[in-house]
């Protein structure tokens, strides 16, 4: 028996071992996503703040004559091709997600469109990563890189919701009651942590670190939008504060109470580092911890929203 006469059979045995629920797998698929696209942002900081940029200066291929890397390129040629290599396997833990989820595209319809989204935006990114090489390391287009980064954390951290049953129509369990303003209010802070790192990319754009040394940069005032980045970041900071106080004051318990706690600690850390990396004359290794601090925000907040929009209102 040839193999094209074998297909058919060991596509009928695939799909019979595909779940009918969500399981283990599908959890760890899903958290697994949420882990490498934080770990892509990590990756893609260490690319530009060791001038690694143009470590692969075509695309897609790393040179003219070679798909990958060669040791000829150094540091940074493996820096560039590692973070490139990073999209392609997120891209098959997306589609893998897809297939484990198939028996369940229309009860779960969530979770599929989800993994969809992920699947469908990872080519996206490389190809805008490949707008950044072709434009010599644009710093708008180096933005929107790393803003598409921020939207795929968003989705992976809803999709981590869902599987786990912690939000959503499928919930595993009764939230607490919250009271009627803290919905909006963890809204706002969602919507400032996204306002704060679009900010946060122009300040970058205007800043030392380019990716290489003769990248062109924003021409902004450094110092400026730097201020005016500032601002969303102190409301996202009173925002979490007054979360802090209502879980306090009224005794809220379980997953909310534990995701804005979470969320105080990722913005104090982020303030500290803001404020060091300001002071200190914008240090690469403090730049790359708040881009971590920036991955870091967005899952946080979003997953105190979702959590809110989950919840009973008292």
């Amino acid at each position: 028996m040839n193999t094209a006469s074998r297909l058919p059979d060991f596509i009928q045995r695939l799909a019979a071992r595909l779940p009918h629920e969500v399981d283990n797998t599908v959890r760890r698929l899903a958290m697994l996503s949420l882990v490498g696209q934080i770990i892509l942002v990590v990756t893609g900081g260490a690319v530009r703040l060791t001038s690694s940029g143009l470590g692969c200066p075509t695309w897609p291929r790393c040179t003219q004559d070679s798909l990958v890397n060669t040791p000829e390129m150094g540091i940074h040629g493996f820096i560039e091709f590692g973070n490139r290599t990073l999209t392609f396997a997120l891209a098959a833990v997306a589609a893998l997600m897809l297939v484990y989820l198939w028996k369940l595209r229309k009860d779960r319809r969530d979770l599929f469109l989800l993994a969809l989204g992920l699947l469908a935006s990872i080519p996206a990114q490389a190809i805008i990563g490949g707008i950044t090489v072709l434009t010599r390391l644009n710093p708008w287009v180096v933005g929107l890189h790393f803003l598409v980064s921020m939207a795929l954390v968003v989705l992976a951290t809803l999709l981590v919701n869902r599987a786990y049953g912690r939000t959503g129509r499928f919930m595993n369990r009764i939230l607490a009651a919250l009271p009627a303003v803290t919905r909006p209010v963890m809204n706002a802070v969602a919507l400032f942590s996204a306002a704060a790192v679009m900010l946060g990319v122009a300040v970058t754009g205007a800043g030392p670190h380019a990716g290489d040394a003769n990248a062109p940069r924003n021409d902004l005032d450094w110092d400026l939008v730097s201020h005016i980045h500032a601002v969303p970041a102190y409301l996202v900071t009173a925002g979490t504060a007054f979360a802090v106080f209502l879980v306090l004051s009224r005794g809220i318990t379980g997953p909310f109470r534990t995701a804005v706690f979470l969320l105080l600690g990722v913005t104090v850390l982020q303030a500290v580092i803001g404020f060091t990396q300001y002071y200190n004359g914008i240090p690469a290794l403090l730049v790359g911890a708040h881009m971590l601090g920036a991955a870091l925000l967005m899952a946080a907040s979003t997953n105190a929203a979702d959590l809110a929009r989950s919840s009973r209102i008292s």
